[in-house]
């Protein structure tokens, strides 16, 4: 039997023809074998439907899955048989792109590794071959009605096609095998796998005769080769049995046994199955695969995002093994590499807490052959070591911006090796985790510089006055890593008064620090000279609108010393300021003051003066905006609270009324705060 140059056609009022294209989708073969079935029907030729029907699905299956683009299928059927014709639109070798690489061995047990459309067609078809046109190539086969063309035939073929039932030792029929390609899963199934496995396995079984049968598969899973189908008695080993492996790729691994002679058209029909059921396989371990790398992507984004909002380095390092173990591994060390390039342990984790005494041991353990050599070329490198026993597994560097910061380590699991796709995983939490780490250590860095600065705008103690008293407290905002403007001092002057200050720059961060710090300099040197309040609030004002950067400030400075009898007198200077609250030593506040100009806006500024008596227990309180604005909701603290909450705190020592007042700005509201928090309290001590 060969492959003719083109399909020999029976013209006459008694032929049916039927041409249609179709898109190179799944469904393609199913609509292909409705179109053959459809015109049979017409031309009544239901003897040749099995034969027809399994040669259609070969070819359209094979030209979806190779050529991937439309497909235009031509039945024809007359008097005497049928011919149907695939033709697709692709470039290349018609035995590569349609239907796979062509068999061209005699011997119908030795099946084509990519195909086996041309090997069916073949065997059961009167004739068959190729068709080129300048749109498109393919491949035609005839099915004459039986009497009429099987004088072309030889005899094993003819003896396929004329068996009507399996035997034992017999062959299969035409229809049989049209039956087992046409077997399909059922797709809404949990796994439809062992199911379908099952009755392919039996279908095959029946079909060859065999006793027994089974379908194992390893899915590289650590599981072990597992039992996926078995039809009647175990095959006994020493029999003759009929192997056949399954071709999935790895980590998959299979094989159909059946326990049956490997008679010439035994095989070629385990073969068939094994390659039916290999292609479920292949479709089952590209699903699984696509679910676990999607499982792993929501992984490393949650994992991403517990550790970026740990800004605190060793709650970060403490958090990464926790991540890991026992997902990614059995257990998973952390080490950090100090200035002179030695590796400290900073956390560790094991899937079992009763081994982390043995795996502190080891991981501490010196030598040339210690994990801990290990670890130092991995800190070294960039890429993994292997991790030797007894805590067997791998090490990757963290690196984040170019620098090394130390190792991550991870045991392998109890049950098998880390896969392809783990490896990856690990890799990529190691990225993340030491970026995460150096951000925390960026963010600590910041956070002592900034601690450090506003210490240095902030007086580190009060003077100790006899008849006065000072006292202050300071919150910084709810970011402690940000510098605020907000700053107060208590000064002495050259007269031998004392003057205290209180202001708030606005903004935040270095810029707003420079400037606090120049006014903060500025009004020390100039009342250092002995120059007058309201001299220095003018020199100051032009000085900020000079090097301010368009930053301004709002300023209290009151000038105190003893009066008359035990009375203290206060010189008050308001720069856009808030007023301050004056708590009488009886009982009783109030606000006191003329507000002013606020310095760094304009060229001449207003700042008024208020004298104000002291008596013995008075006190004058002053306070940045971010108490009055210190928020709930949409409610502020607000000015009107503040005198309210200052009021029962008369006859107290300054010490407590500053921190009073600190407490219940603080309580107002469960968020942190959104501006520094300053009170500086001035008292009449005097008995």
């Amino acid at each position: 039997m060969s492959a003719e140059a083109g399909p020999a056609m029976n013209g006459g009022p008694d032929e049916h023809v039927r041409r249609v294209r179709l898109p190179a989708d799944r469904r393609t073969p199913a609509a292909a074998r409705a179109l053959v079935r459809s015109v049979l029907a017409e031309a009544d030729l239901h003897e040749l439907l099995n034969e027809a029907l399994l040669l259609t699905t070969e070819l359209t299956t094979n030209a979806v899955e190779h050529a991937r683009t439309e497909l235009d299928i031509e039945v024809e059927a007359d008097p005497a048989g049928l011919t149907v014709t695939v033709t697709d639109f692709a470039s290349g070798p018609v035995d590569e792109l349609l239907v796979g690489v062509r068999n061209t061995t005699s011997d119908i047990t030795e099946v084509a590794e990519r195909g086996r459309g041309l090997l069916l067609v073949d065997h059961f078809a009167s004739r068959w071959g190729t068709t080129y046109l300048p749109t498109g190539k393919g491949v035609w086969f005839r099915l004459d009605r039986p009497g009429l063309g099987a004088a072309a035939r030889p005899a094993e073929a003819r003896a396929m096609l004329n068996a009507s039932a399996p035997t034992d030792g017999g062959t299969p029929s035409a229809a049989a095998m049209s039956e087992l390609m046409q077997t399909n899963p059922d797709p809404y199934a949990d796994d439809p796998l062992p199911e379908f496995a099952a009755g392919l396995l039996t279908r095959v079984a029946e079909m060859v005769g065999a006793a027994g049968g089974v379908v194992r598969l390893d899915r590289g899973d650590g599981q072990g080769s597992q039992v996926l189908a078995r039809y009647g008695r175990q095959p006994r080993e020493g029999n003759e049995l009929l192997r056949v492996p399954l071709a999935v790729h790895r980590p998959y691994a299979g094989e159909l046994e059946l326990d049956a002679a490997p008679s010439a058209y035994a095989r070629p029909l385990a073969v068939l199955a094994g390659e039916r059921l290999s292609l479920h396989l292949e479709n089952d371990r590209l699903r699984r695969a696509d679910v676990r790398r999607s499982a792993w992507l929501t992984f490393l984004a949650e994992a991403s995002e517990l550790l970026a909002q740990s800004l605190d380095v060793e709650l970060t390092m403490a958090l990464v093994p926790q991540l890991v173990v026992p997902r990614l591994g059995q257990w998973c060390a952390v080490h950090t590499t100090d200035e002179w390039g030695r590796l400290r342990l900073a956390a560790a984790s094991h899937a079992d807490e009763a081994v982390l005494p043995q795996l502190h041991r080891v991981l501490q353990e010196t030598g040339p052959d210690s994990i801990q050599a290990r670890l130092r070329e991995a800190s070294r490198s960039a890429a993994q070591v292997p991790l030797g026993g007894p805590m067997e597994g791998f090490a990757v560097p963290l690196i984040a911006r170019g620098q090394r910061l130390g190792t991550l380590a991870v045991g392998r699991h109890q049950r098998h090796r880390h896969d392809p796709d783990e490896v990856s995983v690990l890799e990529d939490v190691a990225r993340r985790a030491a970026l995460a780490i150096e951000n925390a250590r960026i963010h600590a860095e910041r956070r002592r510089v900034a601690q450090t600065l506003q210490q240095s705008l902030l007086p580190p103690v009060l003077p100790v006055v006899e008849g006065i008293g000072f006292a202050a407290e300071y919150v910084p905002t709810g970011d402690d890593a940000e510098v605020g403007g907000d700053f107060y001092d208590v000064v002495p002057l050259p007269d031998g008064r004392w003057l205290v200050v209180i202001g708030d720059v606005s903004g935040k961060g270095v810029q707003a620090a420079a400037v606090t710090g120049l006014v903060r300099d500025v009004i020390r040197v100039l009342v250092g000279d002995g120059k007058p309040l309201p001299e220095v609030l003018g020199r100051l004002n032009e000085t900020l609108v000079e090097r301010g950067g368009g930053r301004y400030c709002t300023l209290a400075l009151a000038a105190v010393g003893p009066g008359d009898g035990d009375q203290l007198d206060v010189s008050l200077h308001l720069a856009g300021h808030d007023r301050p609250v004056l708590l009488h030593g009886g009982g009783g506040a109030g606000f006191v003051g003329t507000g002013g100009t606020a310095l760094g806006l304009l060229d001449a500024i207003a700042t008024p003066t208020a004298d104000i008596a002291l008596k013995p227990g008075d006190a004058l309180i002053f306070y940045t905006d971010g108490v009055t604005e210190r928020r709930r909701g949409r409610e502020l603290f607000g000015t009107d609270r503040l005198r309210e909450s200052a009021a029962p705190l008369a006859g107290y020592s300054a010490d407590v009324i500053a921190a009073r007042l600190r407490a219940t700005a603080i309580a107002f509201s469960v968020e942190p705060p959104r501006d520094d928090i300053a009170v500086l309290v001035l008292r009449n001590d005097a008995l």
